[in-house]
């Protein structure tokens, strides 16, 4: 409705002058005058109240936007409990799928009394000793190998043939030369770890090098940086979300690797751990030792995510 609104009058107010002759203010006049303040306040109030559908810092439209949290609380308890209603009901075996119960339970009991001669924190220490220490290895020598690769044409024709050939074969593949080239000690668990984390962070770093804007470096060039400024101040930090993205990936790899690795020789490891127990049909210790691999390895992922938002908080905004 317009501010101009004219309000319905009485009689009284409609005749152009009282008993006394002298004219009476009209209520139109109090309708213009209020009305808009009144609306101004209620639009105030509205703004104050309503929460906003998009935050600061956000786009409208943005794919995935919005908080997924809550959906993945309740997704969680839904799966463990179609798992608790599965056992429960018998339609598996416990032998093959015990029920979460009872997981939970073996669980604890590896924590307490160990397992396969070893307690459960020190078959976590070896296998994330195994784990970490490779992924610095492989974030050491790939990423700054990534860069030159894609900055160098020279580089990039020695080092490709080698990376494309070795990067879809499966580690299991090359785990017997492995073996007769290093023996059976950590060295060759590592390298075995390090090798099948290395390509996916050396193609990360080269496709973050192509992904940076040409703009940037003609502008670095023109105010008198040399190549190597270049490469380090301006190539480099618009590379880092596809490196992060890609040591994200790696450390999935090298978990997957983990388990092959440990089968090598090993005492002590979470993979070592789940293969002892499946030769002798202990589901409830397999499932157990799967699910502290899946937590570990989903705690450093949000690790990854988090600095993501630090150190790039432009990603996805160019």
């Amino acid at each position: 409705m317009s501010t101009e609104t004219i309000l319905p009058m009485s009689k009284a107010e409609s005749s152009p002058s009282s008993s006394t002759g002298k004219p009476t203010e009209s209520k139109p006049l109090k309708a213009k005058e209020f009305t808009p303040l009144i609306q101004k306040l209620l639009v105030y109030i509205n703004l104050k109240i309503q929460k906003p559908s998009i935050k600061s810092g956000e786009f409208y439209g943005a794919p995935g936007a919005g908080d997924s949290r809550l959906i993945s609380v309740i997704a969680t308890l839904f799966f463990i409990g179609v798992w608790a209603l599965v056992t429960e009901l018998e339609m598996v075996e416990p032998l093959f799928l015990p029920s979460p119960v009872d997981v939970f339970q073996k669980f604890l009991d590896i924590a307490n009394n160990g397992f396969a001669g070893a307690t459960l924190s020190q078959h976590l220490f070896a296998s994330l000793t195994r784990i970490f220490g490779s992924f610095f290895f492989a974030c050491l020598i790939g990423i700054p190998l990534g860069i030159l690769i894609g900055c160098s044409n020279i580089l990039r024709g020695i080092f490709d043939p080698l990376i494309e050939f070795y990067r879809p074969l499966p580690p299991l593949a090359y785990l017997p030369l492995i073996i007769i080239w290093l023996g059976i000690d950590e060295g060759s668990k590592m390298t075995l770890i390090f090798l099948a984390m290395l390509a996916p962070i050396i193609l990360s770093a080269r496709s973050g090098v192509s992904s940076v804007r040409i703009e940037q470096i003609q502008v670095a060039y023109s105010m008198g940086a040399s190549r190597w400024q270049v490469i380090l101040q301006v190539i480099s930090k618009g590379a880092l979300p596809d490196i992060l993205t890609g040591m994200r990936i790696a450390i999935g790899f090298g978990w997957t690797t983990l388990v092959a690795a440990e089968m090598v020789a090993a005492q002590r490891g979470i993979g070592f751990m789940v293969l002892n127990a499946s030769e002798f049909l202990r589901t409830d210790v397999v499932i157990a030792g799967i699910i502290v691999i899946g937590i570990i390895a989903y705690c450093f992922d949000l690790f990854m995510r988090y600095l993501e938002r630090k150190l790039v908080p432009w990603k996805g905004h160019n």
